[in-house]
């Protein structure tokens, strides 16, 4: 996710607490999303999709965030 900003995330992973938290939550629900289509874990179509969107969301505030501190 975001390889342009590879050195900028490893950067805020350590010293942002709430950027940490966002990213290593997106990668949680991508990890249940894959195990879930894969069928390892049970799930309806429409419990995916609710998923997905937390997902997209949290790539978005992600985005967000590193377009913010890029600037700097």
């Amino acid at each position: 996710m975001f390889p342009e900003f590879r050195d900028l995330i490893t950067k805020l992973k350590s010293e942002d607490a709430h950027f940490s938290r966002l990213f290593d939550r997106h990668n949680e629900l991508d990890q249940r999303i894959k195990n879930m289509e894969a069928g390892i874990e049970i799930a309806t179509d429409s419990e995916i999709e609710v998923l997905k969107k937390e997902k997209l969301h949290l790539k978005d505030e992600l985005y967000s965030l590193l377009k913010q501190h890029d600037n700097k």
